[in-house]
């Protein structure tokens, strides 16, 4: 079970749920570049494949983006925002797409935020831990009521003794409900029969160090290619498909 996520989401399909059904392996070219153009600042070097089971909550110094048609996903500490409106421009549309999502949670601290922006405008942002709403702009949306209905509420251990002000649903809950809403699927569990799972979802990991301390990537070029050739394109994204791969 994922116990944490801080995930954007670029996306202009009219269905993301069918694109990330029908697209198993994302681009590496065009992960590599958005990478490259998030973090100008540090030198990115790719390290691995994995699927969002695994990567949705990378650390400080990783990366991991899936790009499929009409669909980008970043998986990135910089979304773990307490209040997501703060996000940096550059992270609010940096592929000119028609909507933008942030979808992050932390189950220990009990935390969830999300938050919408169309072409870039910003329309609906909530961030909470199970007492405290940390900002909560922009007007409900319709799928948000029976969460503040109290129609789900924080599951309980044995034991436990709630704060007599505990909202009235779970923050990683509610962001989740989010992330089906507007993607099609949940990061939480259970899950439907046949329902698409994070692990199903596939992203490019990527490695990001201060400028000029990346250490050398050596790729053989065979005789008579140059780097610009396919051949040389599929020998340097070889880690796409390769073992390192984190489900």
């Amino acid at each position: 079970m994922l116990s944490k996520a801080s995930s954007l989401w670029y996306v202009d399909a009219v269905d993301p749920l069918a694109v990330l059904r029908q697209n198993h392996d994302p681009d590496p070219d065009a992960a590599l570049a958005l990478a490259k153009q998030l973090h100008a600042d540090r030198d990115v070097r790719p390290i691995m494949v994995g699927t969002l089971g695994g990567c949705a909550g990378p650390d400080a110094d990783e990366v991991y983006i899936g790009c499929y048609p009409g669909v980008t996903v970043v998986c990135s500490t910089q979304a773990a925002l307490l209040r997501p409106t703060a996000l940096p421009e550059l992270l609010v549309r940096p592929l000119a797409s028609e909507h933008t999502y942030l979808v992050s949670f932390d189950t220990v601290h009990g935390w969830g935020a999300f938050a919408h922006w169309e072409r870039g405008e910003f329309r609906r942002a909530f961030s909470s831990t199970r007492v405290n709403i940390l900002e909560d702009e922009g007007l409900p949306l319709v799928w948000e009521r029976p969460y503040w209905a109290g129609d789900h509420p924080v599951r309980w251990l044995p034991g436990d003794l709630p704060d007599p002000q505990t909202l009235p649903f779970d923050p990683p809950d509610f962001a989740d409900a989010a992330n089906n809403e507007w993607l099609g699927f949940h990061y939480r569990p259970p899950a439907a029969d046949g329902a698409l799972l994070p692990g199903d979802v596939s992203v490019c990991g990527f490695t990001l160090y201060p400028k000029g301390q990346a250490p050398e990537t050596t790729v053989t070029i065979p005789d008579g290619m140059t780097p610009g050739d396919p051949g040389h394109r599929r020998g340097l994204f070889s880690w796409l498909r390769g073992r390192d791969r984190v489900s």
